[in-house]
């Protein structure tokens, strides 16, 4: 069975789980307004309710046990605080075992490390238990944050996507970048799946 969990000095990196609707409730609510546009941004209308947090937590285990995406969640040790997420979105087995990830660190914890913290143990996640060999990345060239993040854990850089992207009502464009497990010197062993999350 797929761990999907890690720890690492100051964090914990791990699906989602009923015990967390607080954390997850202050989370979303204690955001700070938007720094830039990169920022994630969360509607006024944004439900965090108990129920909704349920869906949350099966529309997470549906799209694990389908193998299609696999969410993490980033809190903090000590603070039991949820500082963001991580999600790789599978998209070839078979012959290429692909994702793409996606992160987000929540701006009232921004310029602490824990981006990179993160996203380098999510990684192992990705390429032991989740089975994968290789991993994209797709940044706006303009997220100078994003790209020193990506630069410094191995990514490489592969080209740029145009208007590959629809975003604030307008296409943009991407730089692709991309790590195996060979150039993290993580060992992959063939498996078209993991075995799934119950």
């Amino acid at each position: 069975m797929a761990l999907l969990k890690r720890k690492t000095v100051r964090l914990v990196i791990r699906p989602l789980e009923l015990k967390d609707y607080p954390v997850w409730k202050s989370a979303y609510k204690n955001l700070l307004p938007a720094q830039n546009i990169h920022d994630f941004v969360v509607p006024e209308s944004h439900d965090t309710s108990l129920k909704k947090f349920k869906k949350v937590l099966q529309n997470q285990k549906k799209s694990q046990v389908s193998d299609k995406m696999y969410s993490l969640a980033v809190f903090n040790k000590k603070q039991n605080l949820l500082l963001g997420k991580i999600n790789f979105l599978v998209t070839l087995r078979n012959f290429s075992q692909n994702a793409i990830i996606g992160y987000i660190i929540f701006n009232n914890h921004w310029g602490q490390g824990f981006g990179k913290e993160a996203v380098s143990a999510a990684l192992n996640i990705a390429f032991k238990d989740i089975k994968l060999h290789r991993v994209e990345a797709g940044i706006e060239p303009s997220n100078k944050r994003s790209l020193r993040l990506i630069k410094s854990l191995g990514f490489r850089k592969e080209g740029l996507e145009k208007r590959t992207l629809y975003l604030r009502k307008q296409w943009v464009d991407l730089l692709k970048f991309a790590v195996t497990s060979e150039d993290l010197e993580i060992k992959w062993t063939w498996s078209k799946r993991p075995t799934p999350i119950r």
